[in-house]
């Protein structure tokens, strides 16, 4: 019953980042087009979102106190908010930064 909680909780974040997203992408993004620049904000967001998603469980054996629900619960919504954006945006973002957290989850279980 535990698990089907966490998914639930997990579904409720993600569809309150992409909203979250979406409305401040409108409110930040007026033009009718899509600029091919990359938004830095948007892109450290997304990084730190897919790293904390690839690395939840060193996160959460780093840190005792923090319950890997919690980490991937805020993964999301970092994910979502960047994902959810406005069609055009934050794609090239998103892209950098699995690219950006598997390289480094590579190097990290690579280490360990």
């Amino acid at each position: 019953m535990s698990e089907l909680l966490s998914y639930l909780i997990y579904l409720l974040v993600f569809i309150i980042g992409s909203v979250l997203g979406l409305l401040i992408s409108y409110k930040k993004h007026g033009e009718p087009f899509v600029f091919n620049n990359i938004d830095i904000i948007s892109l450290i967001i997304a990084i730190i979102g897919w790293i904390l998603l690839f690395n939840y469980g060193l996160f959460s054996s780093l840190f005792g106190f923090i319950y890997p629900e919690i980490i991937i619960s805020i993964a999301l919504f970092l994910i979502a908010l960047v994902i959810g954006m406005r069609p055009g945006y934050g794609r090239k973002e998103t892209i950098i930064a699995i690219i950006i957290s598997a390289i480094i989850w590579v190097i990290v279980y690579l280490m360990i």
